[in-house]
Protein backbone atom coordinates (compact mmCIF):
# COMPACT_ATOMS: atom_id res chain seq x y z
CA UNK A 1 0.00 0.00 0.00
CA UNK A 2 1.23 3.62 -1.05
CA UNK A 3 0.73 6.00 1.81
CA UNK A 4 1.05 9.99 0.91
CA UNK A 5 3.89 11.63 3.13
CA UNK A 6 2.14 14.19 5.23
CA UNK A 7 3.01 17.77 4.98
CA UNK A 8 3.93 19.88 7.76
CA UNK A 9 0.85 21.30 8.23
CA UNK A 10 -1.05 18.12 8.76
CA UNK A 11 1.99 16.85 10.73
CA UNK A 12 1.34 19.40 13.17
CA UNK A 13 -2.27 19.18 13.72
CA UNK A 14 -1.62 14.91 13.63
CA UNK A 15 0.83 16.05 16.90
CA UNK A 16 -1.51 18.44 18.25
CA UNK A 17 -4.78 15.87 18.03
CA UNK A 18 -2.76 12.73 19.46
CA UNK A 19 -0.14 13.91 21.62
CA UNK A 20 -0.10 15.69 24.98
CA UNK A 21 0.09 19.32 25.03
CA UNK A 22 3.28 19.70 27.25
CA UNK A 23 5.49 21.33 24.57
CA UNK A 24 5.21 24.34 22.53
CA UNK A 25 7.21 23.66 19.57
CA UNK A 26 8.34 26.25 16.63
CA UNK A 27 6.32 25.69 14.10
CA UNK A 28 8.53 23.38 11.67
CA UNK A 29 8.72 19.62 11.21
CA UNK A 30 11.89 18.01 10.41
CA UNK A 31 12.21 14.83 8.37
CA UNK A 32 16.09 14.75 8.19
CA UNK A 33 19.07 15.74 9.30
CA UNK A 34 22.73 15.66 8.09
CA UNK A 35 25.98 17.43 10.04
CA UNK A 36 24.58 20.83 10.65
CA UNK A 37 21.51 20.82 8.60
CA UNK A 38 18.32 19.37 9.27
CA UNK A 39 14.91 19.39 6.45
CA UNK A 40 11.17 19.53 6.35
CA UNK A 41 8.93 17.68 4.61
CA UNK A 42 8.68 20.14 1.91
CA UNK A 43 12.40 20.30 1.38
CA UNK A 44 13.45 23.28 3.00
CA UNK A 45 17.21 23.36 4.90
CA UNK A 46 17.80 25.10 7.86
CA UNK A 47 21.10 25.39 10.30
CA UNK A 48 20.11 23.53 12.98
CA UNK A 49 21.23 26.37 16.14
CA UNK A 50 20.18 24.16 18.79
CA UNK A 51 21.82 20.89 18.65
CA UNK A 52 18.48 18.63 20.28
CA UNK A 53 19.78 21.34 23.48
CA UNK A 54 23.12 20.06 23.28
CA UNK A 55 22.49 16.31 21.87
CA UNK A 56 23.43 16.42 18.49
CA UNK A 57 27.12 17.78 19.62
CA UNK A 58 28.76 15.24 17.08
CA UNK A 59 26.52 16.28 14.36
CA UNK A 60 22.92 14.94 12.60
CA UNK A 61 23.82 11.80 11.02
CA UNK A 62 27.25 11.05 12.11
CA UNK A 63 28.60 8.39 9.66
CA UNK A 64 30.94 6.91 12.52
CA UNK A 65 28.13 6.87 15.27
CA UNK A 66 26.07 5.55 12.73
CA UNK A 67 28.07 2.34 11.84
CA UNK A 68 28.39 1.81 15.38
CA UNK A 69 24.68 1.50 15.77
CA UNK A 70 23.87 -1.05 12.98
CA UNK A 71 26.89 -3.30 13.22
CA UNK A 72 25.59 -3.26 16.55
CA UNK A 73 22.16 -3.92 15.98
CA UNK A 74 22.69 -6.48 13.90
CA UNK A 75 24.42 -8.91 16.78
CA UNK A 76 22.44 -7.62 20.15
CA UNK A 77 20.66 -4.96 21.56
CA UNK A 78 19.58 -5.53 25.40
CA UNK A 79 20.11 -8.36 27.67
CA UNK A 80 19.10 -6.14 30.88
CA UNK A 81 21.40 -6.39 33.84
CA UNK A 82 20.16 -9.55 34.82
CA UNK A 83 23.10 -10.83 32.49
CA UNK A 84 26.48 -9.95 31.69
CA UNK A 85 26.66 -8.43 27.85
CA UNK A 86 30.32 -8.35 25.58
CA UNK A 87 29.72 -4.91 25.39
CA UNK A 88 29.60 -3.19 28.68
CA UNK A 89 32.86 -4.12 30.17
CA UNK A 90 34.44 -2.53 27.14
CA UNK A 91 32.88 0.34 27.64
CA UNK A 92 33.33 0.96 31.44
CA UNK A 93 37.11 0.78 30.69
CA UNK A 94 36.67 3.25 28.20
CA UNK A 95 34.33 6.11 29.40
CA UNK A 96 36.07 5.85 33.29
CA UNK A 97 39.49 5.84 31.56
CA UNK A 98 38.30 8.82 29.09
CA UNK A 99 36.97 11.05 32.27
CA UNK A 100 39.32 9.66 34.46
CA UNK A 101 36.90 7.88 37.29
CA UNK A 102 36.74 4.55 39.00
CA UNK A 103 33.50 3.37 38.18
CA UNK A 104 30.77 4.29 35.98
CA UNK A 105 26.83 3.57 36.94
CA UNK A 106 25.20 3.94 33.42
CA UNK A 107 21.72 5.03 32.53
CA UNK A 108 19.92 6.34 29.94
CA UNK A 109 18.27 9.89 29.94
CA UNK A 110 20.08 12.89 31.51
CA UNK A 111 17.03 13.24 34.57
CA UNK A 112 17.83 9.39 35.43
CA UNK A 113 21.20 10.34 35.60
CA UNK A 114 20.68 12.80 37.93
CA UNK A 115 17.84 10.80 40.28
CA UNK A 116 21.17 8.15 40.31
CA UNK A 117 23.54 10.71 41.37
CA UNK A 118 21.13 11.96 44.74
CA UNK A 119 20.02 8.72 45.38
CA UNK A 120 24.19 7.80 45.40
CA UNK A 121 24.54 11.18 47.25
CA UNK A 122 22.04 10.00 49.96
CA UNK A 123 24.03 6.47 50.43
CA UNK A 124 27.41 7.71 50.82
CA UNK A 125 26.38 10.57 53.39
CA UNK A 126 24.70 7.42 55.46
CA UNK A 127 27.68 4.88 54.64
CA UNK A 128 30.23 7.35 54.78
CA UNK A 129 29.88 10.33 56.32
CA UNK A 130 27.83 9.56 59.23
CA UNK A 131 24.85 11.50 59.05
CA UNK A 132 22.21 9.94 60.88
CA UNK A 133 19.39 7.82 58.72
CA UNK A 134 16.70 10.22 56.75
CA UNK A 135 18.09 13.64 57.33
CA UNK A 136 20.58 13.95 54.50
CA UNK A 137 19.87 16.89 52.85
CA UNK A 138 21.16 18.31 49.37
CA UNK A 139 22.03 21.68 47.94
CA UNK A 140 20.92 22.83 44.66
CA UNK A 141 21.32 26.38 43.19
CA UNK A 142 18.54 28.75 42.39
CA UNK A 143 17.68 28.73 38.71
CA UNK A 144 18.33 25.09 38.49
CA UNK A 145 17.17 23.19 35.37
CA UNK A 146 17.62 19.43 36.05
CA UNK A 147 14.77 17.49 33.92
CA UNK A 148 11.24 17.09 35.35
CA UNK A 149 10.50 14.41 37.34
CA UNK A 150 8.80 15.34 40.89
CA UNK A 151 12.71 14.91 42.60
CA UNK A 152 14.11 17.76 40.26
CA UNK A 153 11.14 19.78 39.82
CA UNK A 154 11.18 19.41 43.85
CA UNK A 155 14.38 21.59 43.58
CA UNK A 156 13.27 23.87 40.95
CA UNK A 157 11.80 27.51 41.44
CA UNK A 158 10.41 27.72 37.89
CA UNK A 159 6.52 28.04 38.27
CA UNK A 160 6.30 26.22 34.90
CA UNK A 161 8.13 23.10 36.11
CA UNK A 162 6.61 22.99 39.75
CA UNK A 163 3.39 24.37 40.27
CA UNK A 164 0.64 21.84 40.67
CA UNK A 165 2.62 18.71 41.08
CA UNK A 166 3.40 18.91 44.74
CA UNK A 167 3.89 17.59 47.91
CA UNK A 168 7.94 18.46 46.90
CA UNK A 169 10.77 15.65 47.83
CA UNK A 170 11.70 17.41 51.64
CA UNK A 171 15.69 17.08 51.95
CA UNK A 172 16.21 19.88 49.63
CA UNK A 173 17.79 23.16 50.42
CA UNK A 174 18.02 25.95 47.49
CA UNK A 175 20.49 28.66 47.31
CA UNK A 176 21.35 31.40 44.86
CA UNK A 177 23.90 30.50 41.79
CA UNK A 178 26.98 32.27 41.64
CA UNK A 179 26.69 32.94 45.75
CA UNK A 180 29.84 31.02 47.70
CA UNK A 181 28.71 33.29 50.82
CA UNK A 182 25.19 31.71 50.57
CA UNK A 183 26.62 28.13 49.71
CA UNK A 184 29.20 28.25 52.71
CA UNK A 185 26.05 29.07 54.92
CA UNK A 186 24.58 25.74 53.86
CA UNK A 187 27.55 23.06 53.81
CA UNK A 188 27.53 24.26 57.79
CA UNK A 189 24.85 22.10 58.55
CA UNK A 190 26.19 18.50 59.13
CA UNK A 191 23.27 17.15 57.24
CA UNK A 192 24.48 18.06 53.99
CA UNK A 193 25.19 15.29 51.95
CA UNK A 194 26.35 17.50 48.41
CA UNK A 195 26.03 20.43 46.44
CA UNK A 196 24.43 19.76 42.60
CA UNK A 197 25.41 22.51 40.06
CA UNK A 198 25.04 23.16 36.36
CA UNK A 199 28.29 24.87 35.35
CA UNK A 200 26.88 26.89 33.23
CA UNK A 201 23.21 27.43 33.72
CA UNK A 202 21.65 26.38 30.03
CA UNK A 203 17.68 26.26 30.75
CA UNK A 204 18.37 29.47 32.49
CA UNK A 205 19.47 31.51 29.24
CA UNK A 206 23.18 30.22 29.08
CA UNK A 207 24.34 32.40 32.62
CA UNK A 208 27.98 31.82 32.93
CA UNK A 209 29.39 32.06 36.86
CA UNK A 210 32.33 33.92 37.80
CA UNK A 211 35.19 32.62 36.45
CA UNK A 212 36.29 31.48 40.33
CA UNK A 213 33.12 30.35 41.25
CA UNK A 214 33.32 26.61 40.53
CA UNK A 215 36.64 25.97 41.82
CA UNK A 216 35.62 28.27 45.13
CA UNK A 217 32.62 25.85 45.19
CA UNK A 218 34.66 22.86 45.00
CA UNK A 219 37.16 23.98 47.98
CA UNK A 220 34.10 24.97 50.34
CA UNK A 221 32.73 20.98 49.39
CA UNK A 222 36.03 19.38 50.59
CA UNK A 223 36.02 21.96 53.39
CA UNK A 224 32.73 20.36 54.86
CA UNK A 225 32.98 16.86 53.73
CA UNK A 226 30.26 17.06 51.17
CA UNK A 227 30.02 15.91 47.16
CA UNK A 228 30.50 18.57 44.68
CA UNK A 229 28.01 17.04 42.27
CA UNK A 230 28.90 18.36 38.47
CA UNK A 231 25.33 18.29 36.00
CA UNK A 232 27.19 18.52 33.12
CA UNK A 233 24.00 16.63 30.85
CA UNK A 234 24.19 19.86 28.64
CA UNK A 235 27.73 21.01 29.67
CA UNK A 236 29.39 18.56 29.01
CA UNK A 237 31.22 16.52 25.81
CA UNK A 238 33.15 19.70 24.44
CA UNK A 239 30.09 22.01 24.29
CA UNK A 240 31.78 24.54 26.41
CA UNK A 241 35.07 24.55 24.55
CA UNK A 242 36.16 21.76 27.07
CA UNK A 243 35.63 18.33 27.27
CA UNK A 244 33.83 19.11 30.57
CA UNK A 245 32.93 22.59 31.83
CA UNK A 246 34.34 21.89 35.05
CA UNK A 247 37.69 21.23 33.71
CA UNK A 248 40.71 23.79 34.71
CA UNK A 249 43.06 24.62 31.50
CA UNK A 250 43.23 20.49 30.90
CA UNK A 251 41.30 18.81 28.19
CA UNK A 252 40.35 15.66 29.82
CA UNK A 253 40.66 13.51 26.99
CA UNK A 254 43.98 13.99 26.56
CA UNK A 255 46.61 12.31 28.98
CA UNK A 256 48.70 15.64 29.62
CA UNK A 257 49.42 14.56 33.14
CA UNK A 258 47.71 17.87 34.35
CA UNK A 259 45.38 17.92 36.99
CA UNK A 260 41.82 19.98 36.60
CA UNK A 261 41.20 22.65 38.65
CA UNK A 262 37.81 20.59 39.19
CA UNK A 263 36.96 17.01 39.42
CA UNK A 264 33.44 16.53 40.10
CA UNK A 265 32.65 13.54 43.12
CA UNK A 266 29.96 12.78 41.22
CA UNK A 267 29.94 13.97 37.29
CA UNK A 268 26.86 13.44 35.36
CA UNK A 269 26.75 12.90 31.21
CA UNK A 270 24.47 12.65 28.66
CA UNK A 271 22.77 13.86 25.85
CA UNK A 272 25.44 13.84 23.40
CA UNK A 273 26.97 10.78 24.95
CA UNK A 274 25.11 9.18 22.11
CA UNK A 275 25.63 12.09 19.71
CA UNK A 276 22.02 12.02 19.62
CA UNK A 277 21.45 8.96 17.97
CA UNK A 278 19.69 7.12 21.59
CA UNK A 279 19.49 7.90 24.95
CA UNK A 280 22.74 7.27 27.21
CA UNK A 281 23.34 8.79 30.25
CA UNK A 282 26.26 7.98 32.85
CA UNK A 283 26.98 8.44 36.25
CA UNK A 284 30.87 8.67 37.28
CA UNK A 285 32.37 8.46 40.68
CA UNK A 286 35.29 7.09 41.99
CA UNK A 287 35.43 3.98 44.21
CA UNK A 288 34.68 5.15 47.45
CA UNK A 289 31.84 7.06 46.83
CA UNK A 290 30.10 4.80 43.61
CA UNK A 291 30.72 1.31 46.14
CA UNK A 292 28.09 2.67 48.59
CA UNK A 293 25.27 1.39 45.75
CA UNK A 294 24.88 -2.65 46.17
CA UNK A 295 23.02 -4.68 43.94
CA UNK A 296 18.95 -4.42 44.36
CA UNK A 297 19.71 -0.83 45.27
CA UNK A 298 19.60 0.92 42.14
CA UNK A 299 19.28 -0.28 38.69
CA UNK A 300 17.91 0.05 35.16
CA UNK A 301 16.40 -2.27 32.70
CA UNK A 302 17.87 -0.17 29.63
CA UNK A 303 20.88 1.20 31.58
CA UNK A 304 23.97 -0.10 30.46
CA UNK A 305 22.92 -2.12 26.95
CA UNK A 306 24.92 -3.31 24.42
CA UNK A 307 23.46 -0.74 21.91
CA UNK A 308 24.06 2.01 23.91
CA UNK A 309 27.64 1.07 25.06
CA UNK A 310 28.78 0.77 21.64
CA UNK A 311 27.01 4.11 20.40
CA UNK A 312 28.59 6.36 23.42
CA UNK A 313 32.38 4.71 22.83
CA UNK A 314 31.78 5.83 18.93
CA UNK A 315 30.20 9.16 20.01
CA UNK A 316 33.46 9.88 22.11
CA UNK A 317 36.13 8.56 19.78
CA UNK A 318 34.57 11.48 17.86
CA UNK A 319 34.56 14.49 20.03
CA UNK A 320 38.37 13.40 20.92
CA UNK A 321 39.49 12.19 16.99
CA UNK A 322 37.59 15.48 15.63
CA UNK A 323 39.36 17.87 18.00
CA UNK A 324 35.63 19.34 18.76
CA UNK A 325 36.46 20.70 21.87
CA UNK A 326 38.86 22.97 20.69
CA UNK A 327 36.39 23.88 17.51
CA UNK A 328 34.33 24.95 20.02
CA UNK A 329 36.01 27.10 21.43
CA UNK A 330 37.30 28.72 18.15
CA UNK A 331 34.05 29.42 16.99
CA UNK A 332 32.71 30.56 20.20
CA UNK A 333 34.74 33.65 20.38
CA UNK A 334 34.08 34.35 16.89
CA UNK A 335 30.20 34.10 17.67
CA UNK A 336 30.26 36.41 20.51
CA UNK A 337 32.41 38.91 18.05
CA UNK A 338 29.71 38.88 15.61
CA UNK A 339 27.11 39.37 18.10
CA UNK A 340 28.96 42.13 20.17
CA UNK A 341 28.98 43.65 16.76
CA UNK A 342 25.61 43.39 16.40
CA UNK A 343 24.41 45.07 19.82
CA UNK A 344 26.35 47.84 18.49
CA UNK A 345 24.23 48.13 15.99
CA UNK A 346 20.91 47.41 17.71
CA UNK A 347 18.86 48.33 20.85
CA UNK A 348 16.84 44.93 19.75
CA UNK A 349 19.74 43.07 21.53
CA UNK A 350 21.46 43.83 24.96
CA UNK A 351 23.65 41.08 25.89
CA UNK A 352 25.57 38.13 24.39
CA UNK A 353 27.06 35.46 27.00
CA UNK A 354 28.17 32.42 26.89
CA UNK A 355 31.01 29.49 26.77
CA UNK A 356 32.29 27.78 23.43
CA UNK A 357 29.55 26.98 21.24
CA UNK A 358 26.50 27.62 23.94
CA UNK A 359 25.76 30.62 23.50
CA UNK A 360 22.68 33.26 24.54
CA UNK A 361 21.58 36.47 23.41
CA UNK A 362 19.73 38.81 25.74
CA UNK A 363 16.12 40.66 23.55
CA UNK A 364 15.83 44.11 24.61
CA UNK A 365 12.10 43.18 26.10
CA UNK A 366 10.30 41.70 29.27
CA UNK A 367 10.40 38.30 29.60
CA UNK A 368 6.39 37.89 29.27
CA UNK A 369 6.32 39.67 25.74
CA UNK A 370 6.79 37.47 22.63
CA UNK A 371 9.58 39.50 21.15
CA UNK A 372 12.27 36.67 21.48
CA UNK A 373 9.30 33.76 20.41
CA UNK A 374 8.34 35.75 16.97
CA UNK A 375 12.40 36.38 16.06
CA UNK A 376 12.67 32.60 16.44
CA UNK A 377 10.37 32.48 14.09
CA UNK A 378 11.26 35.29 11.73
CA UNK A 379 14.76 33.36 12.08
CA UNK A 380 13.12 30.40 11.38
CA UNK A 381 11.65 32.05 7.46
CA UNK A 382 15.65 32.92 7.17
CA UNK A 383 16.93 29.39 7.59
CA UNK A 384 17.97 29.34 11.11
CA UNK A 385 16.54 27.18 14.16
CA UNK A 386 16.65 28.53 17.81
CA UNK A 387 14.40 28.99 20.43
CA UNK A 388 13.75 30.86 23.16
CA UNK A 389 13.99 30.30 26.80
CA UNK A 390 12.98 32.24 30.00
CA UNK A 391 10.93 34.52 27.75
CA UNK A 392 13.15 37.40 26.45
CA UNK A 393 16.16 34.96 25.98
CA UNK A 394 17.21 32.82 22.96
CA UNK A 395 19.63 30.07 22.88
CA UNK A 396 22.41 29.27 20.38
CA UNK A 397 23.81 25.86 20.25
CA UNK A 398 24.85 24.40 16.89
CA UNK A 399 26.26 21.20 16.15
CA UNK A 400 29.73 21.32 16.96
CA UNK A 401 31.31 19.81 13.83
CA UNK A 402 30.04 23.96 12.28
CA UNK A 403 33.24 25.04 9.95
CA UNK A 404 33.86 29.36 10.63
CA UNK A 405 32.02 30.09 6.71
CA UNK A 406 29.09 28.18 8.18
CA UNK A 407 29.02 30.12 11.30
CA UNK A 408 29.82 33.45 9.55
CA UNK A 409 26.66 32.63 7.36
CA UNK A 410 24.74 31.70 10.35
CA UNK A 411 25.82 35.24 11.82
CA UNK A 412 24.29 37.01 9.10
CA UNK A 413 21.27 35.05 9.51
CA UNK A 414 20.77 36.13 12.78
CA UNK A 415 22.14 39.70 12.09
CA UNK A 416 19.61 40.43 9.12
CA UNK A 417 16.46 39.16 11.50
CA UNK A 418 17.03 41.18 13.80
CA UNK A 419 17.84 44.19 12.36
CA UNK A 420 15.16 43.63 10.13
CA UNK A 421 12.69 43.06 13.06
CA UNK A 422 9.31 44.83 13.38
CA UNK A 423 8.28 45.61 17.00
Amino acid sequence: MIVDKLNSESLMKMEDKYGAHNYHPLPVVLSKGEGVYVWDPEGNKYFDFLSAYSAVNQGHGHPKILKALYDQAKDLTLTSRAFYNDQLGPYEKFITSYFNYDKVLPMNTGVEAVETALKLCRKWAYEKKGVQADRAKIVFASGNFHGRTLAVISASVDPDSRTGFGPYMPGYEIIEYNNLEALESALSDENIAGFIVEPIQGEAGVVVPDSNYLKDAYALCKKYNALFIADEVQTGIARTGKLLATCGNCSCEKSCGNQPEVKPDILILGKALSGGVLPVSAVLADDDIMLCIKPGEHGSTFGGNPLACNVAMAALNVIRDEGLAENAENLGKVFRQRMQALIDKSDLVTLVRGKGLLNAIVINDAPESKTAWNICVELKDNGLLAKPTHGNIIRFAPPLVINEEQLHECCDIIEKTILNHKQ
